[in-house]
């Protein structure tokens, strides 16, 4: 029999990757490298302008069925695997039929905007305060709280079926566990429960008064359980095998677990469709100034690593015995989706690799500033009335600067929530830690590194949302040690240190900054218009 501390030859951790356009499962070996990797893209659903949706069988079927191509494609048996790590698209909201397992409609995606009027109407009767105080965030129609009231109220029979406590509510990490369990267990994390606007993350409780604003029963609601700790076991149906089911988070807080920012003032940017800052600032909340979000970033039960005392399964709520960690998290909603843009939409480019050598046919833009408001602004700015600019053109403005323009943007906005973070948490930044697909572009990085002022760092393994959920299930069955353990397996791949002078660095900013407040609240006419204009 192997001891539990001591990981065989030939044990492995499978991650479960779920996220907004595809389903990944990674095996993961003890030395943190990735084994096998099976992806599965499944369908997008937009009814209509602003929302988004996802059928919640084809999420799940997609994952089983990856994470059986991982197993066989790797000759790995269901006893070879020592623990599951899930993480997941974060605030997509889930309802389903407690008894059959059968949603009750489609899932409410993270970047659906149909909840948006009842925002305003929230923040207009004056409760923005005392969300943020509990919660953390802002209120927006991002989180999943408001979906699952859109839910409730817009699909058919499903508030009276609430109330007879024959619905359960989920995000996705409770959707797959359930399906994994066969309906055994109810569950989410702390890092998920935080994002999902009914959550107080001070007291580690669904909150009665925020449930009750928002009119929803708290029966809905699933346990909270530790980040690392094993919460559950699959049905013998689905592996073949009971395996434990230890870890689990949210994609952004798993990246920065997997990023190995373990210390206060470490963070991560991942360059994904948008950009997602965090930044550890350890075991208390960090109330941001500077309109970022507060949010839980993991915690660990007993027997994970961590330093506190608490269970390793049941739930979370109260347990201050277990190991917190807090980040502060900012968004930039216009990341690899702007060189999409240029793709697309310009069509100056055929394919996202040519932007760089594009780029790279001039020494500056000329002058030229984009920014990529074409969604509004994310943090620290939070205007959904911004819109795209590009100004500073001349005659002498062609492709080249405009690709150069564009991946600066990238960059100069990430800059602008790293500032807040920095000047929140009172920390210095040592270095800019990141992942993601845009963090491949050696020059993007470089005009990270330079605009920011910071060195930046990306790592061998890249794959850090997977290697974070796998991590946290580690952790819990003893297949790694501790957190120093883990932070000893993070290599650098390439360093990329400032170039820029401070004079210029600060003259770039402020051009960018110039150019911001030319692009804000440029639509609030045009929304005012749309809304005065008689239907129909």
């Amino acid at each position: 029999m192997t001891d539990s501390t001591t990981p065989a030859r030939g044990e492995y951790i499978l991650a479960l990757d779920q996220g907004t356009s595809s389903s990944r499962a990674i095996l993961f070996d003890h030395a943190g490298n990735v084994v096998r990797i099976a992806q599965r893209e499944f369908r997008q659903y937009y009814p209509q302008p602003g929302h988004v949706e996802h059928d919640p069988y084809e999420i799940w079927q997609s994952q089983l069925a990856v994470a059986h191509e991982v197993l066989n494609g790797a000759g790995v048996s269901a006893g070879q695997i020592r623990a599951i790590g899930i993480t997941n698209q974060r605030e997509t909201a889930v309802l389903w039929d407690r008894r059959t397992g059968e949603p009750v409609g489609r899932a409410l995606v993270w970047q659906d905007r149909r909840t948006a009027p009842m925002c305003e109407a929230l923040q207009r009767d004056g409760h923005g305060e005392r969300f943020r105080a509990k919660t953390g965030l802002v209120i927006d129609a991002y989180f999943s709280g408001t979906k699952l009231r859109w839910m409730l109220d817009h699909y058919d029979g499903a508030r009276e079926r609430a109330a007879r406590g024959e619905l359960a509510f989920g995000t996705v990490d409770s959707w797959l566990i359930w399906q994994l369990t066969d309906g055994a267990r109810h569950v989410t994390d702390v890092s998920n429960a935080s994002r999902t606007m009914l959550f107080n993350i001070h007291e580690f409780r669904w909150d009665d008064e925020l449930l009750a604003l928002l009119d929803i029963p708290r029966s809905l609601l699933p346990d909270v359980v530790p980040s690392s700790g094993e919460v559950a076991r699959t049905s013998q149906r689905v592996f073949g095998a009971e395996l434990p089911i230890a870890g689990i988070a949210g994609d952004q807080q798993a990246a920065t677990f997997g990023q190995a920012c373990l210390s206060p003032g470490m963070a991560k940017n991942t360059y994904g469709t948008g950009c997602f800052l965090l930044m550890n600032t350890g075991s208390a909340p960090v109330v941001s100034q500077n309109r970022l979000l507060t949010t839980i970033g993991w915690q660990l039960g007993a027997g994970s690593g961590g330093t506190g005392q608490g269970p390793a399964q049941g739930t979370a709520q109260g347990t201050a015995q277990a190991s917190t960690q807090y980040c502060l998290e900012g968004g930039v909603f216009m990341g690899g989706a702007t060189i999409q843009w240029l793709r697309d939409g310009l069509q100056i480019i055929q394919s996202a690799p040519e932007v760089e050598p594009l780029a790279r046919q001039c020494d500056d833009t000329g002058g030229v500033v984009l920014v990529p408001a074409f969604a509004g602004l994310g943090a620290p700015h939070w205007d959904a009335f911004a819109r795209g600019t590009l100004i500073g053109i001349t005659r002498g403005t062609g492709r080249p600067q405009i690709a150069r323009a564009a991946l600066e943007a990238i960059a100069l906005q990430s800059v602008d929530v790293l500032d807040a973070m920095q000047k929140d948490a009172g920390i210095a930044l040592a270095e800019l830690r990141v992942d993601g697909g845009a963090s491949r572009s050696d020059l993007l990085m470089q005009m990270q590194a330079d605009l920011l002022g910071t060195a930046v760092v990306r790592p061998r393994v890249t794959e850090t949302t997977a290697l974070g959920a796998a991590y946290l299930a580690g952790l819990a069955c003893g297949f790694w040690r501790d957190q120093q353990e883990l932070a000893s397996q993070w290599q650098i791949e390439q360093r990329f240190e400032p170039r820029l002078s401070a004079d210029a660095r600060e003259s770039q900013l402020a051009r960018w900054h110039r150019a911001v407040e030319r692009a804000r609240d440029w639509a609030r006419d045009d929304a005012a218009s749309a809304s005065a204009s008689p239907a129909g």
